[in-house]
């Protein structure tokens, strides 16, 4: 799985001012992470707001994705939720072939145990024709996929291949990286992280800024592989502002406020979500705008 090494992009879903799927833009967004040096793309994961997408909406982000990167990039499909045997059905249900890996987001607001955890992906790995990563983000799903758990389900099914580890924990990672078959990847789901995650042996980011900034983000994070510690610092901490503006107010609202300075989509979100306050977007648009200079 060497190919999901480096920088995965949470690719967002852009609407129209009407709110439906801007295919276009999504086009034109795809196109902006292959031509910029991004390693791999994610689709319908949490940034895509994939939580308010219809299953026909889901079907044309997919197809508009595949078709706009054109067999150049790996891509990875979010398939999960906190209903065992409805992902099950999902995966069952969808056409895979484009795909080189599924991301399955650990069961929100059940809070089940770590066995109750474990079992779920027993069953999603016994299912799945594609390998699995698996992603651990407490902050949305309320329960903490822990490294023991991580570990065993690592140990016990060859097809989960890797994590999204998303705890903002660092020890937790690192823990994760020890204790994993070699093999495995641990892949930082935080931007702030990712970079010392990565230096202390992870395997890269599925990340939400470096769909903004891909050349510099994705460069940070190859100069991290690559143990070039200090040049991939200076990178990380140019667009460390970016990251603090593009999560102060929720994600996606943070990312769509940056392509709307780029001219790449609108900023418009899908309720519960709302856009990126007037003040925010200033700001958002003032670093843009200064970076590029």
């Amino acid at each position: 799985m060497n190919e999901l090494k480096g920088t995965g992009v949470a690719l967002i879903t852009p609407f129209t001012a009407n709110g439906s799927v801007d295919v276009k833009a999504l086009q034109n967004i795809v196109r902006y992470q292959v031509d910029n040096g991004i390693d791999y793309l994610v689709l319908l994961g949490t940034t895509a707001e994939s939580a308010t997408l219809t299953t026909a909406e889901k079907k044309t982000v997919i197809e508009t994705v595949v078709e706009a990167n054109a067999g150049e990039l790996p891509l990875v499909l979010g398939i999960g939720g906190n209903n065992t045997q409805a992902v099950i059905n999902t995966i069952e249900a969808t056409d895979l072939s484009p795909f080189t890996a599924l991301l399955s987001v650990s069961p929100s607001y059940n809070k089940p145990t770590q066995e109750g955890i474990y079992q779920h992906f027993k069953h999603i790995a016994q299912a799945s024709p594609l390998p699995i990563i698996l992603y651990n983000v407490p902050a949305r799903t309320a329960s903490n996929m822990l490294p023991d758990t991580v570990i065993r389900l690592a140990t016990d099914f060859q097809n989960i291949v890797a994590i999204k580890e998303a705890a903002g924990d660092l020890v937790q990672a690192m823990r994760m990286i020890a204790g994993t078959p070699d093999a495995f990847m641990v892949i930082s789901g935080d931007d702030m992280l990712a970079l010392p995650m990565t230096l202390a042996g992870g395997s890269g980011v599925i990340s939400v800024i470096g769909q903004g900034f891909p050349k510099e983000f994705s460069e940070a994070i190859r100069l991290g592989l690559k143990g070039k510690v200090a040049k991939a610092y200076a990178l990380h901490y140019q667009l460390a502002p970016a990251i603090d503006y593009i999560f102060a107010e929720g994600n996606p609202a943070g990312i769509k406020a940056v392509f709307q300075t780029l001219g790449l989509c609108e900023s418009g979100v899908r309720l519960p979500l709302v856009p990126a306050s007037e003040g925010l977007q200033q700001r958002i648009a003032a670093f843009v705008k200064d970076f590029s200079v």
